[in-house]
């Protein structure tokens, strides 16, 4: 029976790359000299400082520009709110992967109300749909693309 999975991730070594293109941007950007400005990436979590906030509003288009050149969907990021730190003003951002339950659930009510002749059934933090016939699968397929949804979505381990 064709099949196919609906997942949320991120290639983390592309987020590395973003990272770092975003560090030598900082660097290189005459507005920044001698201002204490940086981005930290520490496992799944981004740090982005600065000195003043419209610096730091800044820093961050900086970053969201270097994720949307290495083709990583900003919608993965979800703010974590700021802090300030002695003359640091930060803004904390975390990387979001799978599909979290509340998500999944939408995802399959959607499905379900498009009335299509598929299955859907969540596995963990993604949805797999199953069908008799692939344009059915090609048909959810398009149905969720068009969808507004808060997460970037990708579809893999399609099968005939």
């Amino acid at each position: 029976m064709p099949s196919f999975d609906i997942v949320s991730e991120i290639e983390m070594h592309e987020v590395t790359n973003a990272v770092d293109q975003a560090k030598r941007e900082l660097g290189n950007r005459w507005d920044f000299k001698n201002v204490e400005a940086d981005i930290e990436l520490e496992d799944k979590r981004l740090t982005l400082s600065a000195e003043q906030e419209f610096q730091l509003e800044q820093v961050v288009d900086m970053m969201r520009m270097a994720f949307a050149k290495r083709n990583i969907d900003t919608r993965a990021l979800s703010e974590d709110g700021e802090s300030k730190a002695g003359k640091l003003v930060k803004q904390h951002f975390t990387l979001k992967q799978g599909i979290e339950t509340d998500m999944a659930k939408k995802i399959v009510k959607m499905i379900k109300e498009q009335k299509m002749k598929v299955q859907a059934s969540i596995q963990g933090d993604k949805v797999r749909v199953t069908g008799k016939k692939r344009d059915d699968l090609q048909e959810a397929i398009a149905m969720l693309r068009e969808a507004e949804l808060d997460i970037p979505l990708q579809f893999n381990n399609f099968r005939d």
